[in-house]
């Protein structure tokens, strides 16, 4: 077995922190050795970018797979796609892109490994057409805590396979994903920028538009009130045809030029964070937008803080906690309305909220559900735990739930109101791992281990 390292960990927010023996294996003998060798607890870590506890495990074992990373093989004709569970999002697009593939669902960031898309169930702009990333997965390689493999799919080892996409880690260490790619004739999205002077007129927006677009996603301005409380900037677009570019983005449809990509170099002072810092933030973005068509590049469009090399420093020593929550179809604008509010009247602010919408998913622990979802960014700050708990509250209340993969402090009251499944899940872990091998600072604070 390789020697452990033990160290502070956190996830990209930074809050909280965890001392952690940490392995990095690079052969699967050495990781089988990892999790069938030592009775403390373990949870697998790809590139460290859950935002909150998913993948800190305090005073015991974190197996760190990025250096499990190889691409083992690939079938153009089909799309599919198998390697390794530490291949990143960023590695698979810088290799297939330029043959014309893109993965078919991905996140804000492409930093993040596969595995871990797969234990978050990760969702995209285009939900509403193509759900969650388990659609798109066809079967992947799962070591137990015995150091057994199994093969899940929806034919084999069904449950095994929906209890862990989504799963946050806790049925096992994904070893390898097969995955179908997408074919693409362009790495431009066709679109346009739509303006909204309000939270109606942007889900007016959304609602007028998901047929005609296939990504979407809206900006929203959390320094509105009143009459402009939800107003909007909304990025909506396609994959580009060939045909759809001008003749010199012809010539090389699929490669976009490198840009300069600043970096953020120290801990910005908290003083940078103060309610009146955020809402001139909020208030610059919205006024520099403008409506209209747009061409943009696949990066600008999905991963737009990748430009800046560790934005999470802007927050500052103490961090961040990024609250992603989504409402049922019915409930979605009320909640929203309702949480803007409360968030306006509060006075903390966010720096970047995102709203998106949902449209069908499957899985026992998978975040999404038909309706919209808003994801916010808090610097921590003194009273915001009491304040992010009575937003949980007012999600409850309306039936939905809070994203684990992103979530710092969620109670576990909370979490089986919010996952109607986790009993069901439960049953699938405690059959897969009687004894809680596979553990977290996550799965512990909200209660999602069997007893």
């Amino acid at each position: 077995m390789p020697p452990a390292k033990r160290a502070a960990l956190t996830g990209w927010g930074r809050y909280p922190s965890a001392e952690c023996d940490i392995f990095r294996p690079e052969k699967l003998a050495e990781l089988a050795a990892i999790v069938s060798g030592n009775a403390t607890s373990l949870i697998a870590r790809g590139a460290g970018r859950a935002y909150g506890d998913a993948a800190l495990n305090q005073a015991h074992r974190v197996v760190d797979v990025q250096r499990l990373n190889r691409m083992l093989a690939f079938d153009a004709d089909s799309g599919l796609l198998r390697c390794e569970a530490g291949v990143t999002i960023a590695e698979i697009i810088e290799v297939f892109l330029r043959r014309g593939f893109f993965p078919p669902v991905v996140p804000g960031t492409q930093f993040v490994t596969l595995g871990g898309s797969v234990a978050a169930d990760i969702h995209g702009k285009s939900h509403h057409r193509d759900s969650s990333l388990a659609t798109h997965v066809t079967s992947f390689e799962l070591m137990l805590a015995s150091g057994e493999v199994k093969r899940c799919s929806r034919e084999d080892n069904p449950d095994l396979f929906w209890a862990t996409v989504g799963g946050m880690g806790l049925t096992g260490v994904i070893l390898e994903v097969e995955l179908r790619l997408r074919k693409v004739e362009s790495a431009w999205f066709d679109g346009e920028i739509a303006i909204a002077a309000n939270l109606d007129e942007a889900i007016e927006t959304f609602e007028r538009t998901e047929r005609q677009y296939g990504y979407s996603v809206a900006w929203i301005d959390c320094a509105g009130t009143r009459g402009s409380l939800g107003r909007s900037v909304i990025n909506l677009g396609n994959v580009a045809s060939r045909e759809a570019l001008a003749p010199a983005l012809r010539q090389q449809p699929l490669r976009i030029p490198r840009r300069f990509a600043p970096t953020v170099p120290f801990n910005l002072p908290n003083f940078t964070l103060s309610s009146l810092g955020i809402k001139a933030f909020n208030t610059a973005i919205y006024a520099m937008n403008r409506k209209g068509p747009r061409l943009f590049d696949y990066q600008s469009f999905f991963f737009p803080l990748d430009f800046i090399h560790h934005w999470n420093r802007i927050y500052g020593k103490r961090g961040f906690v990024q609250y992603q929550c989504v409402w049922p179809a019915n409930e979605s604008r009320e909640g929203l309305i309702e949480m803007l509010e409360a968030i306006a009247k509060w006075g903390g602010g966010s720096f970047l909220t995102v709203l998106k919408k949902f449209g069908p998913q499957d899985g026992m622990l998978s975040f999404p559900m038909p309706g919209y979802t808003l994801a916010l960014d808090f610097p921590v700050s003194k009273g915001l735990m009491e304040f992010l708990d009575r937003l949980d509250t007012m999600v409850l209340t309306r039936g939905g739930r809070v994203y684990l993969a992103k979530d710092a402090r969620l109670k576990p009251e909370m979490m089986g109101a919010m996952y109607p499944n986790l009993a069901r899940w439960q049953q699938v872990k405690r059959a897969a791992d009687p004894n809680n091998r596979f553990s977290s600072n996550l799965a512990r604070r909200v209660g999602l281990l069997p007893s």
